[in-house]
């Protein structure tokens, strides 16, 4: 229970509009004084369970705390006048330019509603993709669009940028970096925590903080926004940070025609109207937009109460932090407006009830006409303050402006009018340029083929697009575009567009401006396969928008590795971290090959987190076997401390021939095929077993998203092959270095460039052989290696499987008929003919993980990541 005492926040000076002394109260209301507490208004309440104060995050002992009517802060009244985190009325008055969020579903991990404080449970929660905003989905309208600046928006300049404070859903055991004392809270949202460098603080210690943030200690990894340059109008966050729309829709679909529930209106008063509670529930709908999406919030009063007081209940449920007199609530019906508004009808000096039980449920919250408005005018990018002006009738566009020079509208929904803004910034010459990038086309090809099919298909206007790059072999182009709607009609045309069967895709791509990197930066490009290692690809894409600039992290179901080393072409020095299997990683590999002379940096290093079933090649490089949920930040910071090797990569030319019986070749079954090989190449009942689990995937995709799963499903279909048998040694003939190859009663045959086979196996062994050289990645020799079943495979753990055969920098081999070959696990049945395995080239550089175990964080986050407590260098 409550008692009707109410502590307000006096925010007259903060507020846009006029103010009017309030002067009269509710009879049971006690008089209301002032504290440091922005926007709140606190009243007192009887405890009946335990609670933690929002301030201090300590346990509230007793029965009497504060909580505020709004935002539901709750304090300990010791705390009050301490209190100066914002309510979330005020919040959007904070921000000086707004940035929408991107939502999407949020995870599984315990958090809390950044709007109004309570704990998420269930399915309806949603989270920002680029930042740490937590919110149920019917207090999504309601949140502050102030989330992350990652790059400077067309003529923009900003070189300095400020500490983005979030404020709690923090890891256990975070330190202030003021008071070094625990600022996190798990029964509670507390503490404050830059979204950049990872400091954390106390909300009453965060504002001593210097503002510039200096990127913690992944400045190193950091694609710095004021690096990154995109002409965003016309297209929204989610288009230009290459956002899946697909997950995104289903859960934001449910922010329109909900009914909402004001945090002022509990459980049991939306349920009852019965006089026996006292009590009862109103619809109020902000704005006719909203009455005609049926988007309104149910507002709980007693039956007896003043016209003032039902208006402010209303626009606290809004989170609109203006005072009531200014305000009016209409009746509202599906035949249309009444103009008999509840003020003016019932709002007697007596001070009598204004609602009846005749009265309709249904409201609209509506702003009183005035002769005066306050327009409040924002600086823009302009490094000073924020200052306003009165603006009446007579006023003119120039006089305001002039105002404005000298002392340095209206819309539907009163929410959207609050945090409507004005700007006033330097005038410029902008010229809109956006970057698309438009791929699906055939490929090989060249510029006026393409220019052709982009004429034919998409109607460009020649003279408002030019054709910057080609890549022919990708089948893709990079359009520069002159005009923002030509952009957006192109942009959403090629989505709906096919050519030859084969679905166009297109993409914002950003500009990365080389000269404003900082001496000795290594930006990190990260690919992210979202199919591999079932949910965790998601979670782990989210993880990587969050710690590092969005910029950089690439979804590989959205046009593959091409974006993302097209965004990093001119950046002189750049890592890559490819989250996936190996064959992501060869994916990856190909593609960097095939563009290597496009790029600036030709040789960028490349890390792997494993996200596959063998991942064979990131356990060479001591990635692990699998990932299994370790922390993001702790990943980058082994990808930061990461020594550089090189590998050996194999070209595999498959040139299929028709044979006859006695042996002898007659003409060509299909066009040579040429193939890469990074870990191993197999024939016989290796790539049958592969053959085998792959068609089991494709009948049931869904099933195989563990790595426990697929395995299990392997040892299933080598099981069924246990009464097979194969004399493989009597359909191939095998040249090595060309010198022919006695090959001894086998079944399978396996060219191994790593020291790893399904699953870790070391199908070499380690023992020394004279006859042979001991194995390296980097060495320019593969070793061939024969087994005699699946008895032999299946029992590879522990034992050295395999049949050591030779090694050699140039293989041949004769296939005299159809058998189920297998590179780096993508399987296939090659028609009889030749294979010719020789070096691609020079090697490729990747990244191993270092031997030296990484010193445990003990606390927050912000010890690895603040500047104070990590060397300056990023570890290296």
């Amino acid at each position: 229970m409550a008692d009707g005492g109410r502590v307000k926040h006096d925010s007259s000076s903060s507020s846009p509009g006029p103010r009017r002394i309030r002067t009269q109260q509710s009879p049971g209301s006690k008089a209301r004084y002032s504290v440091n507490a922005p926007g709140h208004c606190f009243r007192r309440v009887t405890l009946t369970k335990p609670t933690f104060c929002h301030h201090c995050s300590d346990f509230i002992w007793g029965i009497v705390g504060f909580v505020c009517e709004v935002c539901n802060f709750m304090s300990h009244e010791k705390c009050l006048k301490h209190v100066r985190t914002v309510c979330s009325c005020m919040a959007p008055t904070q921000v000086r330019v707004p940035v929408a969020h991107c939502f999407g579903p949020a995870g599984q991990k315990k958090r809390f509603c950044c709007v109004c404080r309570k704990h998420l449970e269930g399915s309806s929660a949603l989270r920002c993709e680029v930042c740490e905003l937590h919110v149920h989905s019917d207090c999504g309208p309601f949140s502050v669009s102030d989330c992350r600046v990652c790059h400077q928006d067309g003529g923009q300049d900003i070189d300095m940028y400020q500490h983005h404070w979030r404020e709690g859903n923090m890891s256990s055991g975070a330190r202030c970096e003021v008071c070094r004392r625990t600022c996190s809270s798990s029964d509670t949202l507390a503490g404050m925590r830059c979204e950049w460098c990872g400091v954390t603080a106390h909300a009453s210690c965060y504002i001593i903080i210097p503002p510039e943030c200096g990127m913690g200690r992944l400045r190193n990894m950091i694609l710095h926004p004021s690096c990154v340059r995109i002409c965003s109008r016309n297209f929204s966050k989610m288009h230009c940070y290459r956002i899946s729309e697909n997950s995104q829709h289903s859960e934001m679909d449910n922010l329109d025609g909900v009914d909402t529930q004001s945090p002022v209106t509990s459980k049991e008063n939306q349920s009852t109207g019965s006089p026996e509670t006292g009590k009862q529930t109103l619809k109020v709908f902000d704005g006719d937009d909203a009455a005609k999406r049926n988007q309104f919030r149910l507002v709980s009063i007693p039956r007896i109460i003043k016209n003032e007081e039902v208006v402010e209940a209303s626009l606290r449920a809004f989170y609109i932090p203006d005072e009531p007199q200014d305000y009016e609530l209409q009746s509202y019906s599906q035949q249309g407006l009444f103009t008999d508004d509840i003020i003016n009808r019932n709002g007697t000096p007596d001070n009598k009830p204004i609602f009846k039980d005749t009265v309709s449920d249904s409201w609209l919250l509506r702003s009183k006409p005035r002769e005066v408005e306050v327009v409040k005018i924002y600086l823009g990018s302009l490094k000073v303050g924020v200052t306003s002006v009165t603006a009446g009738k007579s006023n003119t566009v120039e006089s305001i402006i002039k105002e404005v020079l000298s002392q340095i509208g209206k819309q539907t929904s009163l929410r959207q009018m609050n945090q409507t803004r004005f700007y006033i910034e330097e005038s410029r010459n902008c010229v809109a340029q956006v970057n698309l990038l438009l791929g699906g086309f055939p490929t090989q090809l060249d510029r006026e083929e393409y220019t052709h099919l982009l004429s034919e298909h998409l109607a460009v206007k020649s003279h408002l697009v030019t054709i910057t790059h080609v890549y022919s072999g990708q089948g893709a182009v990079v359009l520069q575009i002159s005009c923002f709607s030509e952009a957006e009609r192109i942009y959403m045309l090629a989505k709906d567009t096919s050519i030859s069967g084969k679905q166009l895709y297109s993409l914002v791509i950003p500009e990365i401006m080389q000269s404003k990197l900082a001496k000795g930066s290594c930006p990190l490009l990260v690919f992210v396969n979202p199919k591999s290692g079932g949910l965790k690809g998601r979670e782990i894409l989210y993880s990587f928008r969050k710690l590092l600039n969005p910029h950089q992290v690439f979804e590989l179901t959205s046009g593959g590795p091409l974006p993302g080393l097209h965004t990093f072409r001119d950046v002189p020095h750049f890592r890559i971290l490819v989250c996936g299997g190996d064959g992501t990683v060869g994916w990856v590999l190909g593609v960097l090959e095939s563009i290597r002379h496009k790029i600036t940096c030709r040789e960028p290093a490349i890390s792997i987190i494993p996200m596959g079933t063998g991942n064979d090649l990131a356990r060479v490089l001591r990635w692990g076997p699998g990932y299994s949920g370790e922390d993001p930040y702790n990943i980058l910071l082994s990808v930061d401390e990461a020594e550089e090797v090189q590998m050996d990569r194999w070209t595999i030319l498959l040139d299929a021939q028709e044979m006859t019986e006695d042996g002898e070749v007659n003409g060509f079954l299909e066009p040579p095929k040429i193939v890469h090989m990074n870990n191993y190449f197999g024939l016989g009942i290796d790539a049958e077993l592969s053959l085998d689990f792959h068609h089991a995937r494709e009948e049931d995709p869904d099933k195989f998203n563990s790595r426990f799963h697929n395995k299990g499903v392997y040892v299933k279909v080598g099981l069924q092959k246990l009464s097979h048998t194969r004399n493989l040694h009597k359909d191939i003939s095998l040249q090595v270095d060309r010198q022919d190859l006695e090959l001894p009663s086998i079944e399978g045959l396996i060219f191994l460039n790593i020291p790893s086979w399904g699953s870790g196996a070391d199908l070499w062994g380690s023992d020394s052989d004279s006859r042979f050289e001991r194995p390296r990645i980097d060495d320019g020799m593969l070793e061939v290696v024969g087994v005699t079943g699946v008895v032999h495979m299946l029992m590879k753990k522990g034992l050295r499987s395999g049949i050591r055969l030779a090694q050699g920098s140039y293989i041949r081999i004769s296939v005299n008929k159809p058998i189920p070959v297998q590179v780096d696990g993508e399987p296939w049945i090659q028609s009889p003919g030749q294979i010719i395995i020789s070096a691609a080239g020079p090697t490729v550089c990747m990244l191993r993980k270092s031997k030296t175990k990484q010193k445990k964080q003990s606390g927050s986050l912000k010890e690895g990541r603040s500047d104070s407590s990590a060397p300056s260098d990023g570890g290296q």
